[in-house]
């Protein structure tokens, strides 16, 4: 994937928006105001995403191309290596909606369900 593939799945998400608050290079995704995912248009060649703490440390085992995220809580944030890493197009997508239902998961019951295309 690239940045613009990237890009368009993390904002196909429900109530998904992206802004800039770190500067005008660090592009951010966030769902009701809560950050899921972002990258640096400076430096393109990776992303970071949140995830399960246990998770996180299975990726980073399994694959050269995710790190614990850099300037975030390596607990909780993946550093996912675009265009240099082994991680499969497939993954991406799974490890951003990951990242996305990580986030949604602490929003009250009646607006996860909304978020999820359930009544």
């Amino acid at each position: 994937m690239d940045v613009e593939e990237i890009r368009a799945y993390c904002l196909a998400k429900p109530a998904a928006t992206e802004d800039f608050p770190f500067g005008e290079t660090i592009l951010v995704f966030r769902v009701m105001h809560k950050i899921f995912a972002c990258i640096d248009l400076n430096n393109v060649d990776w992303f970071c995403l949140k995830c399960a703490p246990d998770y996180a440390i299975e990726l980073r085992d399994h694959y050269r191309g995710i790190t614990g995220a850099w300037h975030w809580n390596k607990r909780y944030w993946n550093q996912i290596a675009i265009t240099h890493g082994d991680v499969p197009d497939s993954l991406i997508r799974h490890l951003i909606d990951h990242s996305y239902d990580e986030v949604i998961q602490r929003f009250p019951r009646k607006l996860r369900g909304q978020l999820r295309g359930k009544p």
